[in-house]
């Protein structure tokens, strides 16, 4: 054998690609926040704007300067009755709204119904917690109103005059049940998950040893539901507090809760003091986002423990 027959062949050159420039980050990140954009926009400008104006006009004279008058005048008689009223309504209607709510919820979820009535009621629900403003009160009145359908049928067929009762529709009574319509389904909306997360492994332990249905809720499932619930009242006490446009067409200025108080400020300056506007505002700005707060932290409360 020759040399040149034992040589092996030499490698032919392999070419290396230099590896693509990978897009920084900083290029990238306007395009990821590019879809939420929008939301930011529009909570700037008809939410965060408008807070800090108010807060801001709260705390100032009609000359700009700095004062603390505008909220002394919160204890006035004229303004602190509409806002027992409105807080009086509002933990009314909560309560009730958590009362009923809960136990339709718990009839659809944990009463071995068909799964068409639960899909029926979530769906009703749904549509229900956010239909208010004229829409709901035009339909009261035409259900319970002086000629509704439901008042003409009990004094023509059952021979009951709701109006001989003292029951009118626009009083405090009236915009509670009213109120009512919306509180209920929206807290089915909300306790029903929470009903879901409730182990069947509890209930079985807690009948193995000897509860009875009455006990098992008593001493387990509302222990574990409790923050969900007080969490759901703080949210449907806000909810209501902050209602304007129903109230105002159900009952016009009859039934002077805060926010048709303010609204009246707002259009007409009935106060002759728009600063004071301004802390009326700020302090349902106050209540509401406490409100608001307390359910945030009780929320996150409960799903740890349904976790």
């Amino acid at each position: 054998m020759t040399d040149a027959t034992l040589a092996a062949p030499a490698p032919e050159p392999v070419e290396v690609q230099a590896p693509r420039p990978r897009p920084s980050r900083a290029a990238a990140l306007p395009l990821k926040w590019l879809g939420v954009a929008p939301f930011m926009l529009f909570a700037l400008l008809f939410l965060i704007m408008p807070t800090i104006h108010i807060v801001l006009g709260a705390f100032q004279t009609p000359e700009g300067a700095f004062t603390l008058r505008n909220l002394q005048g919160l204890a006035v008689p004229q303004v602190v009755r509409p806002f027992m009223l409105s807080i009086k309504i509002s933990v009314l209607t909560a309560g009730l709204g958590c009362l009923f709510g809960l136990i339709l919820a718990a009839a659809v979820t944990k009463g071995g119904l068909p799964g068409w009535i639960r899909d029926a009621m979530l769906t009703f629900s749904g549509v229900a917690s956010n239909f208010a403003g004229v829409p709901l009160a035009f339909a009261f009145i035409a259900t319970l109103g002086r000629l509704g359908l439901v008042t003409v049928i009990l004094k023509e067929v059952f021979g009951i005059n709701l109006a001989a009762t003292g029951f009118n529709l626009i009083s405090f009574l009236g915009l509670t049940l009213t109120y009512l319509y919306f509180q209920i389904p929206l807290m089915i909306l909300i306790i029903t998950p929470a009903l879901d997360g409730l182990k069947r492994e509890w209930r079985e332990a807690a009948e193995i040893l000897g509860a009875s249905g009455s006990q098992y809720w008593r001493m387990v499932a509302l222990p574990v539901l409790w923050p969900s619930l007080l969490g759901t009242f703080a949210l449907l006490f806000a909810n209501s507090f902050g209602a304007v446009a129903t109230a105002m067409a159900l009952t016009g200025s009859s039934l002077s809760i805060v926010p048709i108080i303010l609204f009246a400020q707002i259009r007409g300056d009935v106060l002759q003091d728009p600063h004071l506007g301004y802390a009326i505002a700020f302090g349902m700005i106050v209540i509401t986002g406490i409100a608001n707060l307390v359910y945030i932290v009780l929320r996150t409360r409960a799903e740890k423990w349904i976790k």
